[in-house]
C-alpha cells in the first residue's frame, strides 16, 4: 500500500499560509506531552480504531496528516487509515524528529522514554534473562531469547512490534488525570494560523 507523505516545511509552509491542517500524532501520550507539533492533536496508534476524532473531522472530506516520531509509526497509521476508508491521509516525513530538526515550532513538556527505546530496553532485558537463566538454571530458557530474537527479526521483516504494541499501553505511557490536558485530543486542526509561528 503506498502511502502519500509531506515533507516538515512543506507542511509548515501550508499552515503559515492559512491552510486548515489536520494533524494527529499517533504516539503514546507520554511521549506527545514532552515534545509535539504546536497544532497537532494526540491519537494514539493503539487507539486509532476507536477515536471519535477521526470519524467525526471538522472537514472529513480534506487531508488528514499523520506523525509519530521518525515515520515509521505514521505510515503504519495511514495503511490502517486507508483500509478503514479514510481518504486523503498523508505521512509527515521524520516525523517529530525531523520536524524538529528543521527548527520548526514544538510544544514542550516533561522528558519521557520513547517508545522505540523502551523496546529495545524490554527485548535486551529478555535476551539477558534467557541467557542467564539457561546457563544457571536449565537450558530450556534459552529458549526466551530464541523467541525474543524471532519476535526481533518479524517487526524489521514488516515493520510492526508487538512488543511495541503491548508497552503502549502500560500505565507508565499514559497520562494521569491530573495531566488529561497534555494528552487531550484538541479540535482538528489549526484554526489561526499565527499559532504555528511562535
Amino acid at each position: 500500500m503506498n502511502v502519500t507523505t509531506i515533507s516538515p516545511e512543506a507542511l509548515h509552509r501550508a499552515v503559515r499560509e492559512g491552510r486548515h491542517v489536520d494533524l494527529i500524532d499517533v504516539r503514546t501520550p507520554t511521549e506527545f506531552r514532552e515534545v509535539h507539533v504546536a497544532f497537532a492533536r494526540n491519537v494514539p496508534l493503539d487507539r486509532l480504531d476507536t477515536a471519535d476524532g477521526i470519524r467525526n473531522r471538522p472537514e472529513p472530506d480534506g487531508p488528514l496528516y499523520v506523525i509519530c516520531r521518525s515515520g515509521s509509526r505514521g505510515r503504519q497509521a495511514c495503511e490502517r487509515l486507508m483500509q478503514a476508508g479514510v481518504s486523503r491521509v498523508i505521512n509527515v516525513e521524520g516525523g517529530t524528529t525531523a520536524w524538529e530538526a528543521a527548527g520548526l515550532p514544538v510544544v514542550r513538556g516533561r522528558k519521557t522514554i520513547s517508545l522505540e527505546r523502551q523496546v529495545r530496553i524490554a527485548a535486551g532485558s529478555l535476551v539477558l534473562l534467557g541467557a542467564a537463566l539457561g546457563t544457571f538454571l536449565h537450558p530450556i530458557f534459552f529458549g526466551l531469547s530464541a523467541l525474543v530474537g524471532a519476535g526481533l527479526i518479524f517487526a524489521g521483516v514488516t515493520d510492526t512490534c508487538g512488543m511495541a504494541l503491548v508497552l503502549a499501553r502500560m500505565p507508565w505511557n499514559q497520562c494521569r488525570n491530573s495531566e488529561s490536558s497534555c494528552c487531550a485530543a484538541q479540535p482538528g486542526g489549526l484554526q489561526n494560523p499565527a499559532e504555528a509561528r511562535t
